[in-house]
């Protein structure tokens, strides 16, 4: 028998620090496809996906067994001192398939922060400039060099001391409150004040903003961008570290937009819940540092990497990009129609299953989250303000396992959001 949820708390608190928050009070002890089992034998219905990670859904048996197969081979070397095929030909599939223009190049780390990281080492060897604009509400993760990149400082920020320099905050523009105009205003005003274009090397944005409440960058922007980039010669980053692999209804979140960045950083759902990240773009932007300038101990884990490859099948074969869509129109429909009797639904929107809904406070987010809880269905939040609550289910999710948690999530919003 395990430890009761009250005493594996009390031992979480013992043992970890304050700042490792965790959101809930009960403890996975198995998990398949789109449902979490708790120590206690309850079953959750996941819409959170692990922050986006599983979009093949928890244990793909096809990802499973990829990893397992691995396994009995070698679990690492450090690519860079005994190379192995399956890096190169994974890299191979997504320099096929990245959407920039020309020959790509890609390499892989660990996490999404050391791939945003070390995009920016690579826009800095290539262009000689220092400089990074990124965007009010962004995240690109919690290093010193991500943490200062990202629009939010509590809980990100705050308390840490100085952040690095040469980074820059531009307006990110939000429907009703900052025009385009507006943003690409204010990236006028730190050319004008703060540094000038020459010394810029990187403007970095996410195609939807992840935590920052899926916002989805209106193309007209994006192509505005774009050209300014191309102007000042700074290159245009794309943090797909969240938006990636079909979540948005395309393999990648800028396949939606006309212009193509030079580099794309990429991570979470690319290898199905196993700790792995790329960086891709331009291959002669890539190939700008120095032999030895990029790399890591486990940058490109074998175990990663071959499960990588089964995400790659896994989203062909099932047609997960298709299913996003399918599912995010769906939900989109359910919460616009809710709208018309829940006034405290402000807003809804995303691209295919990168959904959310803003609410009109954080207090009823965090009400309908807990209400939703209560009955079984496991919901996230995000925004700037805290007020809108995030869909990050797996796109494997069977049918029946989604109408369940649309009709949970419908209870909840009735109740909460009047």
């Amino acid at each position: 028998m395990s430890d009761s949820k009250e005493t594996l708390n009390q031992r979480k608190q013992d043992a970890l620090p304050r700042g490792n928050a965790v959101m809930c009070d009960w403890f996975v002890s198995s998990a398949e496809n789109a449902t979490l089992r708790d120590t206690e034998g309850r079953e959750v219905i996941d819409f959170a996906g692990g922050i986006a990670v599983l979009n093949t859904g928890h244990r793909h048996p096809k990802v499973v067994a990829a990893v397992a197969e691995q396994l009995q081979k070698f679990t690492h070397t450090a690519f860079q001192i005994v190379p192995y095929e399956s890096y190169i030909s994974l890299a191979e599939r997504i320099n096929q398939r990245v959407p920039v223009e020309g020959p790509a190049k890609t390499a892989f780390f660990s996490t999404g922060a050391e791939a945003v990281e070390n995009a920016v080492k690579i826009a800095r060897a290539y262009t000689g400039r220092h400089g990074v604009i990124t965007f009010g509400g962004s995240f690109h993760g919690r290093t010193m060099m991500t943490m200062a990149m990202t629009g939010k400082v509590a809980p990100y920020k705050q308390d840490f001391g100085p952040m690095v320099p040469s980074v820059f905050h531009a307006r990110f523009p939000v429907e009703n409150e900052v025009t385009v105009e507006q943003a690409l205003d204010s990236l006028e005003d730190i050319f004008h004040y703060d540094i000038a274009p020459h010394n810029v090397a990187a403007i970095v944005l996410e195609p939807v903003q992840g935590e920052g409440g899926f916002r989805v960058a209106p193309s007209e922007f994006m192509t505005a961008l774009r050209k300014l980039a191309d102007q000042h010669g700074i290159l245009l980053i794309a943090d797909e570290v969240q938006s990636g692999f079909a979540r948005t209804g395309t393999l990648f979140a800028m396949e939606n937009f006309e212009v193509k960045p030079d580099i794309i950083t990429m991570a979470k759902s690319l290898a199905g819940g196993f700790p792995l990240s790329a960086v891709s773009g331009r291959a002669e932007v890539m190939d700008a540092p120095n032999p030895g300038g990029l790399g890591g101990t486990y940058a490109g884990n074998p175990l990663s990497i071959a499960a990588a490859h089964a995400v790659l099948d896994v989203i062909d074969e099932e047609q997960l990009c298709q299913r996003s869509q399918q599912l995010g129109s769906e939900l989109v429909s359910s919460l616009q129609e809710l709208q018309s009797r829940c006034p405290a639904i402000k807003q809804v929107r995303g691209l295919g299953s990168m959904v959310a809904a803003e609410l009109k406070d954080a207090a009823i987010a965090k009400k309908v989250q807990t209400a939703a809880m209560d009955e079984g269905l496991l919901l996230l939040t995000c925004g700037q303000k805290g007020n809108v609550i995030r869909f990050l289910y797996p796109l494997t999710i069977p049918t029946e396992q989604f109408r369940q948690g649309l009709t949970i999530l419908t209870r909840a919003l009735q109740q909460y959001a009047v």
